[in-house]
């Protein structure tokens, strides 16, 4: 199963690489209108229904006129409404219009075809074909008020490549979109597919094959991918007999105070449950007692001093830490993930340890720079409102962009958290991105981040390099949320990750889906 993302200039490169390869363009449009329309058929027959198909400009459009042709010769009764005359389309859309023998409407008539008709036992079907991915400017006057209502009907949307109005690199809505209950798209999923709002309005994605072959990838050479297994499982670690506690990674956590000691504890039983092979939480005398006696596999250890922690790191064999969940914004946090940066070869940057740095982020990204210069592993994972804080000049770029220049920026990956979570490794443009699909809505819930914070934490500890982690983390924390039902609460979710890391572990069939929903959400 393929995880390539292609941005809309990379996916024309695709296309037009097929045609110069001896592809008539009309034929990739044929193609694709014909997938649209078995889809539709598939998905809302057997009983034809009436059909409307919103037709624009391009070749969006053109693929709309050859659904519409394919549906009408298998029965079902179908109109046309074309945004511009037949005789102004040129190039493909031309040549598919011009196959269409059935009714054309003006756009100003479509929106009194949306609603049912009495006799009708369902909704009409809508298939919006008046823009694709590559939109340039925000959808306004009539087309905007067509959407509109088309958003507020009772008809099943159909949208072709994507909803009109979203952008296909970054999902983001320009001017107005109508939500669809199915999205048609070819030859690869775009980052807009995957992105907030785009994501949630597409409705159900299906990616037809057009005769694009899978070779065009070398040339494009894509780094947007979708966040699956086939990304990290190879990283993954199977325990072998010689293994022992400390072979399979130390990982100690920073302990606040009394008052949030709760995050670190998730923190510690995610690592845990990640596989580290020893935990041990790291605090100060006052919370000892409510640290020694929270998980009887977790160990605790006092450090009074910043000294004395650097000094727990140096003499533990410590192979990562997870600093922030719950440790207080102060000078002593700062103090704390200086040291460990100094010290070890991997550490998870979350919540506090990001805040703490607020006013001072140019020092939190030289201490970083430094130590990821002589190869340490580190992985920052804020979520939208901690990301403000240490990148506040950033809040006008598009979500991919922003965890991209981030990376760049710290030499660290970030994980930028949230529905659609965004993993980041530097390197420019062509350093490595992934976008998560597979968190349920209901993994918003209190403590849910300081579990992602560990997770990414031991595997870490077990030697994963620092992109793997992050984007191995995110996926897992969401498959374990969707083994789990409505209800769960952060203590939930370390448990629930055996079984997940069992069912992507190195050697098992990646097409199967053991776990029973699906691999990608």
């Amino acid at each position: 199963m393929s995880h390539e993302l292609l941005t809309c200039a990379e996916m024309g490169r695709a296309d037009q690489a097929t045609i110069v390869g001896g592809t008539a363009g009309i034929t990739l449009m044929e193609t694709a209108g014909a997938a649209v329309a078995q889809e539709v058929m598939a998905g809302l027959g057997p009983q034809p229904r009436r059909v409307l198909v919103l037709a624009g400009p391009g070749n969006n459009g053109g693929d709309g006129w050859v659904a519409a042709r394919h549906l009408a010769t298998a029965g079902w009764p179908v109109e046309v409404a074309s945004t511009v005359a037949r005789g102004a389309l040129r190039g493909d859309a031309r040549l598919a219009a011009d196959q269409w023998m059935g009714s054309v409407l003006p756009i100003s008539e479509a929106a009194a075809r949306f609603a049912a008709a009495p006799d009708e036992t369902a909704p009409p079907v809508v298939i919006d074909a008046l823009f694709g991915a590559g939109l340039s400017r925000p959808i306004e006057g009539e087309v905007a008020d067509l959407l509109a209502s088309l958003a507020a009907s009772p008809a099943a949307v159909v949208a072709v490549d994507v909803p009109s109005g979203v952008s296909g690199d970054d999902g983001a809505v320009m001017g107005m979109a109508a939500p669809a209950m199915l999205t048609v798209s070819f030859f690869r999923p775009k980052p807009g597919h995957w992105l907030m709002p785009g994501r949630a309005l597409r409705g159900r994605l299906v990616i037809a094959d057009i005769g694009i072959q899978d070779g065009v990838l070398r040339e494009i050479a894509p780094v947007t991918m979708l966040n699956r297994p086939s990304l990290w499982r190879h990283a993954l670690g199977a325990p072998v007999a010689s293994d022992h506690k400390y072979r399979r990674g130390h990982l100690v956590v920073a302990g606040g105070p009394p008052e949030t000691a709760g995050a670190a504890r998730l923190a510690a039983r995610a690592g845990l449950r990640a596989g580290a092979g020893l935990v041990t939480i790291a605090c100060l005398s006052d919370a000892l007692s409510i640290y020694a006696g929270a998980d009887p596999a977790v160990m605790t250890r006092v450090a009074p001093t910043p000294e004395a922690f650097e000094q727990l790191l140096r003499d533990r064999k410590v192979a990562a830490a997870v600093l922030g969940p719950g440790q207080g914004v102060d000078a002593l946090t700062r103090d704390w993930v200086r040291r460990a940066l100094a010290r070890l070869p991997a550490a998870v940057l979350d919540a506090d340890a990001l805040t703490a740095f607020a006013a001072t982020p140019d020092l939190l990204f030289d201490q970083i720079r430094e130590v990821t210069g002589d190869g340490a592993r580190v992985v920052l994972t804020p979520h939208d409102g901690e990301f403000a804080r240490i990148f506040p000049d950033l809040s006008d770029a598009s979500r991919l962009d922003r965890a991209r220049i981030a990376a760049d920026r710290t030499g660290a990956v970030v994980v930028l958290k949230g529905a659609d979570s965004v993993i980041a490794a530097p390197g420019g443009a062509a350093g490595r991105i992934a976008i998560n699909g597979n968190a349920p809505a209901r993994l918003a819930t209190a403590g849910a981040g300081d579990v992602l914070a560990g997770i990414t934490g031991g595997l870490l500890a077990q030697g994963l390099p620092a992109f793997e982690a992050a984007a191995a983390a995110v996926w897992l924390h969401g498959a374990a949320a969707r083994r789990l039902p409505r209800g769960l609460i952060a203590e939930d979710l370390p448990d629930a990750l055996p079984a997940v890391l069992d069912a992507v572990a190195p050697g098992t069939d990646p097409t199967l889906d053991p776990l029973g929903f699906g691999l990608d959400g």
